[in-house]
């Protein structure tokens, strides 16, 4: 059976972006040649599943590209109903209901890349196989909370820590079988 893996960038103080949906504080830890990890870890997935504002950031800022390059399907989860482009769907009906087809399907693995309301949704219903969380050296005060009250625990299995030189530290967990 396919996973599900969460690879997402927080504050040291828990937040994914500042007021108004603003990722700029990632920039802090931009380095020439440094891709954290995310190259490997897309060769991993052929299917990717990303809220609807996430999506319209990275459309804005670096293109329909970077999601959709042809190599892997792209859900947009969203309320409002948009006509498929090339293979991103603008995904309407039951997340839960998604993520279970695709994970009995054939394929490589799947990426959630956010927002917080689709971790969430996901959490509260114990979806995701695997966390790459990586922190950067920034506290920001407020804004959007990776991870949300009302949702069950779950326990993680430590698999590695990776320390970077622009004081980003990325963790990487699976969730523990009980």
């Amino acid at each position: 059976m396919r996973k599900i893996s969460l690879f997402i960038a927080t504050s040291l103080d828990g937040y994914i972006a500042k007021p108004n949906d603003d990722l700029s504080f990632l920039k802090l830890v931009e380095k020439e040649g440094e891709d954290y990890g995310y190259e490997q870890f897309t060769d991993t997935i052929d299917t990717l599943i990303i809220g609807r504002k996430t999506y319209d950031y990275v459309l804005k800022e670096i293109g329909s590209s970077h999601y959709d390059n042809g190599q892997r399907d792209v859900y947009v989860i969203t309320r409002t109903q948009r006509p498929s482009a090339g293979r991103t769907t603008f995904y309407t009906g039951s997340l839960t209901d998604l993520v279970k087809q695709l994970k009995s399907e054939n394929g490589k693995n799947i990426y959630c890349d956010g927002g917080a309301e689709v971790i969430n949704e996901l959490l509260k219903n114990d979806l995701i196989d695997e966390f790459i969380i990586s922190v950067v050296p920034v506290l920001l005060g407020n804004g959007t909370r990776l991870f949300k009250d009302g949702r069950p625990e779950q326990l993680l299995e430590f698999v590695t820590a990776k320390t970077f030189d622009t004081g980003l530290i990325q963790l990487h967990y699976k969730r523990k079988k009980t």
